[in-house]
């Protein structure tokens, strides 16, 4: 008689995981001894910066960081996330009640589902957006209600055009700018409606920033934070992996409203016992050392950023330029859906690309393409799928903006 094993109910409601499918195909295409050139994913390419190695190489030896770290991180990393929220956003935090540390931030993002959903509860997702929003509302076998995300918005959600009856059972609702992957930004204006819907209709908005760092045209992103009333209704997602380049690091942090990061400490004390504490003072220094290398980083991408596009308007392909994060945002050809044009490109060009229908219905008719590759290979990109002779449905530039 075999032994059987029966999984848990849970994990037959999750989603599938839409980046290790295209890593795989991938993988599968360079096994082939094809020249990829990878697109698809959002995994910085530059190094971390040599001041945070050395500080980890050197807090290595610390014998205090060879036993267990206190269980909700120490101090004075709490402290220096603090100091740079301060700094770039002139948000005060109480580094004791206000702030939590993350095995980055994608763990706090499945996080907080779980600690404010329960089953019937309705959770606010963006679509497109992250995927991994969907896991931790599965896991808490709650519902999701769609806010689209439209050109004709500037890839805002339109709070007044969602079904009344899921913003009345709505707890939770997740916003990302700048946005992966339409990589828009949002405004002053924007975030003041948010806080307003979230108090009118009791929704708690989690803000996910992990691209706040990186913004073009001499444009900052607004965190949702400076908003006033923003820490009544809701926490933002902070992480080190894309601002220093640190994505292997995880690191990462729950900003905000007390009682919701209350609630996530304590979640992760049954969890975690807290980073490595060589990691956190590397990650401490991080956030309080020069912060000459981010401004490098964004200067690179926005390099990057103008080589692709020019290199892609010599070949028939426009659209408007990302206005932060190191994503591109793309309308396919006419005739492809974007899962034809992104087995198209691999399988022909030997490039690799996402699908926008892996963000979500309305992201059908776009790829997402990453910043993430030496400007040479961009350009490269470029000729490649320009030798495939395709015709390009343009986008129309995008509602302007509200002020920021």
């Amino acid at each position: 008689m075999s032994f059987a094993i029966t999984p848990a109910s849970r994990l037959n409601t999750l989603p599938e995981q839409f980046f290790a499918a295209l890593a795989a195909k991938a993988s599968a295409r360079i096994a082939l001894g094809h020249d990829v050139i990878n697109l698809g994913q959002g995994n910085p390419d530059l190094p971390t910066p040599a001041n945070i190695v050395d500080r980890m190489k050197a807090a290595s030896d610390n014998p205090l960081y060879h036993k267990y770290p206190p269980f909700r991180g120490f101090p004075f990393l709490k402290e220096a996330v603090a100091k740079r929220y301060k700094e770039d956003y002139g948000v005060e935090l109480d580094p004791v009640k206000e702030v939590a540390i993350l095995f980055g931030g994608k763990t706090g993002l499945v996080e907080i589902s779980q600690c404010l959903l329960n089953p019937g509860d309705v959770c606010l997702v963006p679509d497109p957006g992250y995927p991994d929003y969907w896991s931790g509302v599965a896991l808490a076998g709650a519902e999701m209600s769609f806010m689209p995300l439209l050109a004709k918005n500037g890839f805002l959600p339109d709070y007044k055009a969602l079904d009344p009856e899921a913003v009345k059972r709505a707890k939770l609702m997740f916003l990302n700018y700048p946005n992966n992957p339409t990589a828009a930004t949002a405004s002053r204006e924007f975030y003041e409606e948010t806080v307003a819907f979230a108090r009118e209709n009791g929704v708690v908005v989690a803000s996910d920033f992990a691209y706040g760092a990186l913004g073009f045209d001499d444009v900052k992103p607004i965190s949702f934070l400076e908003t006033p009333g923003a820490k009544e209704v809701g926490v933002e997602f902070y992480t080190l992996s894309k601002t220093y380049n640190m994505a292997g690091w995880r690191v990462g942090f729950a900003l905000g409203n007390s009682q919701i990061v209350e609630m996530i400490n304590l979640i992760q004390d049954h969890y975690y016992c807290s980073l490595f504490g060589g990691i956190q003072e590397a990650a401490a220094e991080a956030l309080t050392g020069p912060q000459q290398s981010v401004e490098e980083l964004v200067a690179t991408y926005e390099r990057r950023r103008n080589t692709l596009y020019d290199a892609l308007a010599s070949i028939g392909w426009h659209a408007d330029k990302p206005a932060g994060s190191f994503f591109c945002w793309l309308p396919v050809p006419a005739g492809y859906t974007s899962m034809e044009f992104s087995d198209l490109l691999l399988e022909k060009a030997d490039i690799v690309v996402a699908p926008g229908n892996g963000f979500g219905t309305s992201g059908e008719g776009y790829v997402r393409l990453g910043l993430l590759a030496p400007e040479s290979r961009l350009r490269e990109a470029a000729e490649r799928i320009g030798r495939l002779g395709l015709h390009f449905r343009n986008e129309p530039a995008k509602a302007a903006q509200r002020s920021t």
